[in-house]
């Protein structure tokens, strides 16, 4: 049973995170934390696929999440090779993606949201084990991640890549843990608000007080993101209503947020690459990123592809979920019983959402001899 409060919040992340794309508006991240409620919303989810389903539950999300990237990686991955990208063992990483996938020059921007694939798998294979410890150990469970990230950002442990993510992001993933137990729906107002406000004032202090190259940007700040976007989950998840009744009442209104976390994963992978190839042809008319009317052309053209790759390929998603494919989702995702609990029931569909958010000139980070870009997803 589906709720569909949860499925208006990735609704809303999606569209953030191809706004942020294509405008590089820093105010965005702040405003909606897209990613860290992505990665949430799918820990909730992971959990009660766990709770239901055991260990099995791993290859079942892996299963789902896997074939549209191959379905990406089938088209972008010769084309790279075709314009210098070498062959190499390295290229079946595109298959899963457990680090940063090999990529040429205009793969590496076009491609670059792959980093949020790496993170989800990682995610995924530990979920087992942090779900072990969390019913064993909630709170100490849920702080280790940000002990971890603040060992790491005041230069006490020099950590890897792979541990920063997780100090990033698997803190909101088990935040999500949290909610589908039913623990921030069953803290008190008086506890709540003051913990999301105390979280909001650290991490708003840390932003302030390291700028990033963007300014007060959270895709520039790992610290200020994970206590920033805390204290937003804690409010929009421990506050969660048991669902939307004026999305319920309207027919267009909730086809659309169907449609979208239907083809969440499909929007996600496919956005980046327009966003891109965009990017040069607008400033061929002499559109600047400061026009508003420019920056909402680029955005309905973003859009309006999107959906056209969508509706080519976006059918997979249903396939890789065993459901009948279909061109245009129009499932009705109706309740049939009574409304499912804010802190219950299965998170809904992939959280890229289950997705991500970068300017349209995203900053670059080099790593051996295939250069990849990671744009986090604020």
């Amino acid at each position: 049973m589906r709720n569909r409060y949860l499925d208006l919040l990735r609704f809303l992340a999606i569209v953030r995170v191809v706004v942020y794309h294509v405008t590089g508006w820093a105010t965005l991240t702040l405003v909606f934390p897209a990613m860290s409620v992505m990665f949430a919303l799918a820990g909730s989810l992971m959990a009660a696929s766990l709770a239901r389903s055991g260990p099995v539950a791993v290859g079942r999300r892996l299963r789902r999440l896997l074939p549209s990237l191959w379905v990406l990686a089938a088209v972008f991955v010769p084309a790279m090779l075709l314009t210098g990208l070498a062959l190499s063992p390295r290229v079946l990483l595109w298959l899963f993606p457990i680090t940063d996938p090999p990529a040429n020059n205009w793969g590496a921007l076009a491609l670059s949201i792959i980093w949020y694939l790496r993170d989800y798998l990682w995610f995924v294979l530990a979920s087992p084990v942090a779900l072990w410890l969390f019913r064993r150990a909630p709170l100490p469970t849920l702080l280790a991640p940000y002990v971890v990230l603040v060992t790491i950002e005041v230069g006490i442990y020099p950590a890897p890549p792979v541990v920063r993510e997780f100090g990033l992001y698997f803190g909101a993933w088990l935040l999500g843990f949290a909610h589908h137990a039913g623990m921030l729906r069953r803290l008190t107002g008086r506890v709540l608000y003051p913990l999301s406000l105390g979280l909001a004032v650290v991490g708003g202090a840390w932003i302030v007080t390291h700028p990033g190259p963007r300014g007060y940007d959270l895709n520039d700040n790992h610290l200020g993101n994970a206590l920033w976007s805390a204290a937003f989950i804690l409010v929009v998840l421990g506050r969660a209503p048991a669902g939307v009744a004026w999305l319920e009442r309207s027919r267009l209104a909730e086809r659309v947020v169907t449609v979208f976390n239907r083809r969440a994963l499909t929007i996600y992978l496919w956005h980046m690459p327009f966003v891109v190839a965009l990017t040069p042809l607008v400033d061929v008319v002499g559109w600047s990123h400061q026009d508003p009317v420019g920056l909402a052309v680029r955005v309905l053209l973003v859009f309006a592809l999107v959906g056209l790759v969508t509706l080519a390929v976006g059918w997979v998603e249903d396939v890789a979920a065993r459901r009948r494919p279909e061109l245009i989702p129009a499932g009705s995702s109706r309740p049939t019983g009574p409304p499912a609990p804010s802190d219950g029931g299965p998170a809904g569909r992939l959280g890229v959402g289950e997705t991500v958010g970068r300017a349209a000139v995203p900053a670059q980070r080099v790593s051996g001899a295939a250069a990849t870009v990671e744009i986090n997803a604020g």
